[in-house]
C-alpha cells in the first residue's frame, strides 16, 4: 500500500512538472525532449527539475 501511494505520489508530480515545462515558450523540440529526460529518470529526475531547474528551464530550453 505504501509503495502504491509513493507511486501515485511520483506520477501525479511527473505530470505536473511536464505540464509545466509544456507551458513554457521555447521550441517544441526542446520542451518534448525535457519531459522525456523527466520521465525518464523517474524520481532523480523530479528532484532536480524541483529543486534545481525548475527556475532555470526557461533559460536553457530558450537558447
Amino acid at each position: 500500500m505504501v509503495g502504491f501511494v509513493i507511486w501515485v505520489v511520483g506520477f501525479v508530480l511527473t505530470i505536473k512538472a511536464a505540464l509545466e515545462i509544456g507551458r513554457l515558450y521555447a521550441p517544441w523540440e526542446k520542451k518534448l525532449l525535457a519531459i522525456v529526460l523527466i520521465l525518464l529518470t523517474s524520481w532523480i529526475g523530479l528532484f532536480f527539475y524541483y529543486f534545481y531547474a525548475r527556475t532555470r528551464m526557461a533559460g536553457w530550453l530558450s537558447e
